[in-house]
């Protein structure tokens, strides 16, 4: 006890001389005395902050605020972004590489993109910050617009309020894309390396940064709107917005106007950046009660339909009018909103040599049909947007978790904005013919075929959990999932030399159903897709309730 209390007492010591936060200091000096007087849960604390640090890996990195190589703060975003700069510097092949940097409304996002500003001037970098805090695609595009080497974001998405992150994004040959394998790797070793090295104080710093004009994002206002243009009978829509106390509605309101499409009714207590998120216990449209301000506005104003960004804007959430559901509102599944713009997206590529549509290996297989039936080319992908939106020849991507790619050409990323047109387009091309976006969903099926998804989700607080679940169902597989069989198994951990590799059992069922095992990559989640085509969109349903019921039954027994 005697030697590991003064290790981690050796360790908070250390990062507390080299913070520059007289938060995260005061924070540390208070656990640090309590830990010296003999306090064990105070070490416990130490243990928790300084045992591990945040990994560096595709997502970039991502955490609870607070003091310690394991938490989000200045040192961690001082040392990522000096590394990153190392990694830039090395691939420039003697050209002074360009990053442009960019951030979000939650706390310390601005603080995080001015330390990083500053350092990777101060390491000889050309290095662009976007003018004010945005939506994460206008920072996917400008690295693409700029032709940039590189970008930063500064957002947690829609994880909780005390959290951050840091999202990593290469130009080049890739794109404006999220970074992949090797890269991450490499670049997380050279962030190692400065932590290793000791003071961030040493570290160069410069204010010879630029701060990019409103053009960039007039630009992407300007490229956005032309995904789809308002037809004149969307002037008849009624519809509610909410940006979910993010960063999204500055934005979208431009280029609603850019687009031709009239302002939406909007759920004015969420419609502001808001770091504490105070209208919903977790800012993540997905999660229960996260709408339901946005339901109260669609009933009082009696709207056609809701569209919902989360914080940062990459994410598009749809709800309908419905009687049967609770409330009377019902949300799509982001399977159910990735077919409706995969077939629009589709239906334009039609004839298209080399054209394709992509998702992610737990989105609905119902994209493979729409591809088929307008011979296009379909590819799946491991999860994230950093594979999808490097899938060749690639004109749409979605993953179910509320992620859409419609435009391709200028943001190589999810995009909720783009997506929320989109969706306006659809809704005002039905409204001419007096239908409904559930009436194209209706349609979707008869068309396509009548698939339908399910997700079970666990949240734990030791994620340790977690691996004892995969642990145990990679050593006692099981043989049938409720009443039905188990055709076929897959460990996505072991595949060929030189395939990308992911922690993912797929399990294919007798009758075609299918079911996905993979933990969570941004949240301490255990997820598991349920997929399946029935006879009827009734018979979908149903198949899906039972897997549903087989899924906690199984995961009851190895827990």
């Amino acid at each position: 006890m005697t030697e590991r209390r003064e290790l981690r007492l050796t360790q908070a010591r250390a990062w507390m001389r080299q913070d520059p936060d007289a938060e995260t200091r005061d924070e540390l000096a208070v656990i640090i005395t309590r830990t010296a007087s003999g306090d064990a849960d105070a070490l416990a604390d130490l243990d928790d902050r300084f045992g591990s640090r945040l990994a560096f890996g595709t997502a970039g990195l991502r955490g609870a605020l607070g003091a310690g190589s394991n938490r989000m703060n200045r040192v961690l975003i001082a040392q990522a972004a000096s590394g990153f700069a190392d990694y830039l510097r090395k691939h420039a092949q003697g050209r002074i590489p360009t990053v442009v940097v960019g951030y979000d409304g939650r706390r310390n996002s601005r603080r995080f993109a001015l330390d990083s500003a500053e350092l990777f001037a101060g390491a000889g970098l050309r290095t662009i910050l976007l003018p004010r805090l945005l939506p994460t695609p206008v920072l996917a595009f400008a690295v693409r617009h700029l032709g940039a080497d590189a970008g930063v974001m500064v957002t947690a998405s829609h994880n909780p309020p005390n959290d951050n992150g840091y999202k990593v994004y290469l130009g080049g040959a890739d794109n404006g894309a999220q970074i992949v394998a090797p890269a991450d790797a490499e670049i997380a070793s050279h962030i190692d390396r400065v932590a290793e090295a000791g003071n961030i104080s040493a570290l160069p710093r410069s204010a010879a940064y630029t701060v990019a004009g409103e053009d960039i994002v007039a630009a992407y206002v300007a490229a956005t709107a032309t995904v789809a243009p308002a037809p004149a009978s969307a002037r008849e829509l009624t519809w509610v917005y909410t940006a979910m106390h993010g960063v999204g509605w500055a934005t979208f309101s431009q280029i609603l106007r850019a687009a031709g499409y009239p302002q939406p009714k909007t759920v004015s207590a969420q419609l502001s950046p808001d770091a504490t998120f105070s209208t919903v216990a977790f800012p993540n449209p997905e999660e229960p009660g996260a709408m339901d301000l946005s339901f109260d506005t669609a009933r009082r104003t009696r709207a056609d339909f809701i569209l919902a960004n989360d914080p940062d804007a990459d994410r598009l959430a749809v709800a309908i009018p419905d009687e049967a559901a609770p409330g009377g509102w019902r949300r799509f599944s982001g399977n159910e909103i990735g077919l409706l713009l995969g077939a629009r997206a589709a239906r334009a590529a039609t004839g298209t040599v080399g054209a394709s549509l992509a998702c992610s290996l737990v989105s609905s297989p119902g994209l493979a049909a729409i591809a088929a039936h307008h011979g296009l080319d379909f590819h799946e992908t491991l999860t994230g947007f950093k594979w999808i939106s490097r899938a060749p020849g690639i004109v749409y991507g979605f993953e179910e978790a509320l992620g859409y790619l419609v435009n391709p050409e200028t943001v190589r990323d999810k995009d909720g904005i783009s997506a929320a047109l989109a969706i306006l387009g659809l809704a005002a091309e039905a409204h001419e013919r007096g239908a409904t976006l559930g009436t194209l969903l209706t349609e979707l099926g008869d068309t396509y075929g009548h698939f339908a998804s399910g997700q079970v989700s666990i949240r734990v607080e030791d994620v340790s959990i977690i691996g004892k679940i995969m642990l145990s169902l990679r050593t006692l597989p099981p043989s049938r999932i409720g009443d039905v069989a188990i055709h076929s198994a897959e460990d996505l951990l072991q595949v060929a030399p030189g395939q990308p590799a992911g922690d993912v059992l797929r399990y294919r069922l007798a009758g075609g159903s299918r079911v996905i095992v993979r933990p969570s990559g941004t949240e301490p989640k255990l997820k598991i897709y349920l997929d399946v085509q029935g006879e009827s969109a009734a018979d979908a349903t149903a198949q899906v309730a039972a897997l549903e019921a087989g899924v906690h039954a199984l995961l009851a027994e190895r827990n």
